[in-house]
Formats: structure tokens, C-alpha cells, sequence
């Protein structure tokens, strides 16, 4: 029988006429894009939260005494038009905005927090929460159900439950005004993003640059209406740039343009907001009872305090620093043949691709021709079929929000299993990076297994004519490593969505979407779908070679450059930021043990650092490195077993589907049989000889 919450959800939204409540009669529920105009979005979130809240009013104000199912589970059960709305609303602003959207998002934002503090700051509800906490004893839990109970009892009592009233005020004040922040700092970074581009009408400044760039460029022009060549700070325009271009001056130009995006003489600086989200949120943490925001991060990680993530930072930078400076002198060697005598920033792409032309007998501009988008994307299907059993069938049924974007349907054994979204190439509407993302999340619900809607974003160049999209190699791990990250949630099975995917510790996220950079260094599988996109030819096996012999080169300077961000992120959320200090000399002190290059006045990665000050990976941006000991220790069990071993496979797999139903290490454990080795990682990065 259907609960009775779900049973009052279907009457309000009939009532509202609500265009979120579901489910939608297209084919697997799928959302109709195109059926639901911009304009519409602030009406429908606001018709969810009011009846998200009646769904709250009802538990908390229960007359029956409080359980699991009527209190816990029927609050991870409520809001699902409200978690819908949102979630196709904000997965819009970053793939697909417009004015209409970005206004609508200025709006509804600081609606958000306020509806996300009404019910944590809920006396009445928390008061049963913790009732059925304290007595769990009585109630004979799964162990799914007791980790929601433990994490939901941990959601309210971080979040300020146990506050006094004065204190609640306070709390809805600061997170009220961290969600307007966080909405205005994103949209300075994309607008400086779109704004800036470097128009280039002699052909002699192109030199160096490889023909497909150049047709790009030249394309990229014709767009708006100039004539020669233009570059933006777009990645597919950038990157090749900086890694090609030989005229210094220009490389300087474009690089500082992106140096200071966000941070030039104009009204979209964002220096005093990062100031302000800062101070906000090491507020907001001692209000809560910690010293620092880090440590309320921490408190819910695998890595559980500010001096683990020090600690762990400050080692890994002992060990990859000496290989960085090797690296960093090896560039400036080849530099003063060109009667450079200071190699700075803008010069190492240029001169790092040189060396490894020079070290491994290949560029990544003679390789593209072999990893088509297509055929890499087909791979990681292949890859994701041989090692779970699944498939994937192209739908053209299934509406979607740009032309661009392709949908799939993913099959185990001939069984649905999810749908899958691509969406590979910039827009003007479009955030920079990749990313994976979900429309709906997995959950079993009255006995039905609901299936998620899972999505990947990317900025790859486009297609050109007859050419089809041509990854370089970075792009080409890119591509598995958003794949890897859709896979757990494509796998999920669980019976609560939040515990669902990708609901798992910070820490342990990045995990699955690491491991499966992995493959792409492996040269059975790599043979199989390296294949020049006119002839079909396979790539020469002596260049297969030299790409997996590369798979450390640089690696001390990106490790540092990883530890870099880590460091800066750490030393804005452990409170030591004052508000008269200079942002650019703050950041600049904070990595000053990672820094190989001089510096350059007026430059600072703040101002548009999305990751921590507009996504959530504020206190967390260690957690790519930590994760890297886990894949790269998991892998080495594949590689003990077979990189295809079907036993290994099934057993990643179950970490896989169980998403957060765990603690992380306990499932890691059970993949593993032990803890992971971090000495895998120094190995796979070539920073300690091999045992």
C-alpha cells in the first residue's frame, strides 16, 4: 500500500497543478525539456517548497509516536517534486542559462536556504529525529536504515538544531547570505569566461599552432562576425594555445587573462566576496561549536581533522617536490635554447609538450586524429559492458535541453538499469570544466525500484565540417573519469536516495571517476579503440607505448599544482584569512612551498576557484589526491587479478552499488581485503621506485 505522505504529495500536486510532481508520461518519467519554459522555473520551486513544507508540518506534527518510517524514512521521502525542480533548474544554469534562468536563480536561491533551515531548525521534527535516535535500539534497523538514521540525526544537530533561538536567527542570516554570494560569484566567473577573447588577424602570430586549431579558431571567428582568428578561455581554445602557440607574448596575454578572471578592475571582482563567503562561513562554524568551517567539513570525512589533511598534503609535497623541481628544470633547459633566460607560467604547457615530443617521440595535436569522441566514448561503454554487464542503447525518443546533448539508454542483461546524458561541447550558456551530474537519483519507493537519470557535461571542441570531435589524451581520461562517476550512480542500488551514488563521504567520491582514468594507460585496452577517424587505422603500437610509458611525465609538477589548490583551500577554511589581508599576497603565502615559477603581480586563482567557493568542495579540494591513493591502490588489484577479472570486477562493483549505505573504509576493506596502500600512488606517479 502506498505510504500516507506519498498519498498527500499526489493530492497537493494535483491541487497546485504542479509540472514537477510526477511522475512525467514520457518514456522512463524523463524529463520534458522542452515543454518547460524558462520563465516557469521560480513558479514551480515555489509551489514545491510550500509543499515540501506541508509534508514536513505533517511528520513533525504527527499525533502517532515517532519511528523510523514515520519520522526518518518519511523525511527522506519527502520534497521529491521540490528535489526535482531543483535539480533539473540548477543542472540547467551550469549546462544550458540564460538571462531568464540566471535571474530566476538570483531569486530562489536564498528560498532554498531559507526552506533548508526551516526544516533543520524544525524543534518539533528534530525532537522526534531524536527520539527515534536515542531509542534505535528497540526498532531492529537494517544496517541501511540505521546509517540514514545516524546521518540524519548528524544533519540536524550539525546544522544548528540545537541552537538556541537567537542563534537560529543568526544561522538563517548566514546561509542566507551564502547562497546569494555563491549565485554571484559563479555568474562573474562565467561572464568574465564568455567576455574575454583574443582576436588575431596575422597569420604569422598563428605560428606553431596545428591546422585543426586553426580551423577552430578561424570558425570561432566567423561566429562573431570578424575576420582571422579568435581564442577564448574556453578549455578546447586555451589549452591548445598555451601547449602550441609559439609567440611568448601572446601565450603571456592569453594566460593573464585568465589569471585574473574575476579578479580585474570592474564590477564583477570577486575578491570581496570570496572575503565575505569566507568570513561567513568560519561563522557560521563556531556558532555550530567548531573552531573552524575545515572542521565541520572534517567531522563527516574520511579524513576527519585539519591537522590528517595537513599532514596528508604536507607529505605527499615532501616527497613530489624534488621531482617537480627535476621537471621544472628539464623546461627551463630547453627554454634558454630559445634565449629564454626566466621560464615563467605561461611557458610551461609550451615547453612541457616540447619535452615529452622530445622524450616520448609523440605530440598530443599527432595523436588526436585517434581518439574521435565517438570512439572513445564507445570504449568506455565497451569497458563499462565488460566489466559490469552493462550496455548502452541510443534513444532519440527522449526529449532534451539543447540538440547537442545525446541521451542513452543503459541495459543489464536486456534489463533497464538508468538513463544516461551526454553533453560534450561549450556553449555560451555552458560553465567551463567537466562534470557529472543527476536528474534523478536512484530509490526504491513502495516497492519500486526507481532508476536514475544520470548526466555528463563536458567542453571538448566541436566537430568541424566532415571531422568529428578529437579529444587529446587529457580529454580522452576526462571523458573515463565523469564516466566512472556516472557508473556509481548508474549502479546505485540502494533503498534511500540520499544514501544513493554518489551520497557518499567527500572523500571518497572521486574514488570510482579516478579508477577509471586507470584503463586509459593500459595498452590492451587502449589498442582497442585507438583508431584514426578517416582510415580506421589502429594507432602505431610504438605510440601506444610511449603514452603508457608517459603516464607520469610531469607528475611531480601536477602533483604540486594539486597540492596547491588543496593547501590554498585548506588555509581559507582553518581561519586564517584576516579581512584586511591582501587576497592575492593571502594566496600567494598559502602555497608559497608549492610555487616553481616567479611570480606575476595582479594574478590570483581566488577569484574564480568555483570548486570551493561556489560548489562544495570548500574544505574538500584534498580529497582528489586521497582518492587517488584509493583508485590507484584498487587498480593495483586489478592488475594483481587481470584488468578484466570478472571476480575483481563484481566485488568493485558491489562498492559500487552500495553507494554511502557504508562507512567508506569498511567498504574499501571489503573490496580490498585490507586498508589502502598509499605507497601505491607514489609508485603509479613514478615518485618512489618500484618495491
Amino acid at each position: 500500500m502506498p505510504h500516507t505522505l506519498y498519498l498527500q504529495r499526489i493530492i497537493y500536486a494535483n491541487q497546485m497543478n504542479m509540472i514537477f510532481s510526477g511522475p512525467f508520461n514520457t518514456a522512463f518519467e524523463s524529463v520534458p525539456f522542452s515543454a518547460i519554459p524558462s520563465e516557469v522555473y521560480k513558479e514551480e520551486i515555489e509551489k514545491a517548497i510550500a509543499g515540501a513544507r506541508m509534508e514536513i508540518d505533517g511528520i513533525a506534527g504527527s499525533a502517532s509516536e515517532p519511528d523510523f518510517e514515520n519520522t526518518v524514512a518519511a523525511l527522506e521521502r519527502s520534497g521529491k517534486a521540490l528535489d526535482l525542480a531543483s535539480a533539473v533548474f540548477f543542472n540547467l544554469t551550469s549546462a544550458e542559462t540564460n538571462d531568464v534562468l540566471e535571474k530566476t536563480k538570483e531569486e530562489v536561491s536564498p528560498l532554498l536556504a531559507a526552506y533548508a533551515n526551516d526544516v533543520t531548525l524544525n524543534e518539533q521534527l528534530f525532537r522526534r529525529i531524536e527520539q527515534v535516535y536515542k531509542q534505535q535500539d528497540k526498532y531492529k534497523l537494517t544496517p541501511e536504515e540505521s546509517r540514514l538514521l545516524d546521518k540524519t540525526y548528524k544533519r540536524f544537530s550539525r546544522n544548528g538544531a540545537l541552537l538556541s533561538k537567537d542563534d537560529k536567527e543568526q544561522l538563517r542570516s548566514i546561509d542566507r547570505e551564502l547562497a546569494n554570494l555563491t549565485v554571484k560569484f559563479s555568474q562573474h566567473v562565467l561572464q568574465e569566461t564568455n567576455d574575454y577573447y583574443l582576436h588575431l588577424e596575422d597569420k604569422n602570430e598563428l605560428k606553431g599552432l596545428p591546422e585543426s586549431i586553426m580551423n577552430m579558431a578561424a570558425a570561432e571567428a566567423v561566429s562573431r562576425k570578424l575576420e582571422g582568428w579568435v581564442f577564448t578561455l574556453q578549455y578546447p581554445s586555451f589549452v591548445p594555445f598555451m601547449t602550441y602557440a609559439a609567440n611568448r607574448e601572446r601565450r603571456k596575454e592569453l594566460y593573464l587573462a585568465n589569471a585574473r578572471k574575476a579578479f580585474g578592475d570592474n564590477e564583477r571582482n570577486n575578491e570581496s566576496i570570496v572575503k565575505k563567503i569566507v568570513s561567513l562561513k568560519q561563522q557560521r562554524a563556531q556558532l555550530l561549536g567548531f573552531d573552524t568551517h575545515a572542521d565541520f567539513v572534517l567531522q563527516e570525512r574520511m579524513a576527519s581533522t585539519p591537522d590528517i589533511v595537513n599532514n596528508f598534503l604536507a607529505e605527499l609535497l615532501e616527497k613530489a617536490k624534488p621531482f617537480a623541481l627535476k621537471d621544472i628544470a628539464m623546461l627551463k633547459e630547453m627554454a634558454v635554447g630559445d634565449g629564454i633566460e626566466e621560464l615563467m607560467a605561461y611557458d610551461h604547457s609550451y615547453y612541457a609538450e616540447k619535452l615529452r615530443e622530445a622524450r616520448y617521440s609523440y605530440s598530443e595535436e599527432e595523436i588526436k586524429p585517434y581518439f574521435s569522441l565517438p570512439l572513445v566514448q564507445q570504449a568506455a561503454f565497451d569497458l563499462a559492458g565488460k566489466l559490469y554487464g552493462l550496455s548502452f542503447l541510443r534513444r532519440t525518443d527522449i526529449d532534451v535541453y539543447h540538440e547537442e546533448v545525446e541521451v542513452y539508454e543503459v541495459l543489464e542483461n536486456g534489463q533497464h538499469k538508468a538513463l544516461l546524458y551526454t553533453d560534450w561541447f561549450p556553449r555560451k550558456g555552458k560553465r567551463a570544466g567537466a562534470w557529472m551530474t543527476s536528474f534523478r537519483g536512484q530509490s526504491i519507493e513502495n516497492g519500486v525500484n526507481h532508476r536514475p537519470h544520470i548526466s555528463m557535461v563536458g567542453n571538448f571542441s566541436r566537430p568541424n565540417g566532415d571531422t568529428p570531435s578529437l579529444l587529446t589524451f587529457n580529454e580522452v581520461t576526462t571523458l573515463f573519469h565523469e564516466f566512472g562517476h556516472a557508473l556509481h550512480g548508474i549502479l546505485a542500488d540502494t533503498v534511500f536516495e540520499s544514501l544513493s551514488g554518489t551520497g557518499v563521504y567527500w572523500d571518497f567520491v572521486e574514488l570510482p571517476s579516478q579508477f577509471m582514468e586507470n584503463y586509459c594507460y593500459e595498452k590492451s585496452f587502449l589498442s582497442t579503440f585507438a583508431k584514426h577517424y578517416q582510415t580506421g587505422a589502429p594507432l602505431p603500437e610504438e605510440k601506444i607505448d610511449k603514452i603508457v610509458a608517459s603516464a607520469s611525465f610531469m607528475e611531480g609538477y601536477q602533483t604540486l599544482r594539486q597540492l596547491s589548490f588543496g593547501m590554498l583551500d585548506m588555509a581559507y577554511h582553518t581561519n586564517r584569512l584576516k579581512q584586511e589581508d591582501v587576497l592575492e599576497a593571502f594566496e600567494k603565502s598559502a602555497v608559497r612551498q608549492t610555487i616553481v615559477y616567479p611570480d606575476i603581480k595582479g594574478t590570483a586563482v581566488s577569484p574564480s576557484f568555483s570548486h570551493i567557493f561556489a560548489g562544495g568542495y570548500s574544505a574538500g579540494y584534498y580529497s582528489y589526491k586521497w582518492s587517488e591513493v584509493l583508485d590507484a591502490d584498487a587498480f593495483e588489484a586489478f592488475k594483481e587479478n587481470g584488468i578484466f577479472d570478472a571476480a575483481t570486477a563484481a566485488k568493485f562493483k558491489t562498492l559500487l552499488s552500495k553507494g554511502g549505505t557504508e562507512d567508506p573504509m569498511e567498504l574499501y576493506i571489503h573490496f580490498r581485503g585490507r586498508k589502502p596502500n598509499p605507497e601505491a600512488l607514489l609508485r603509479r606517479a613514478g615518485l618512489i621506485a618500484e618495491s
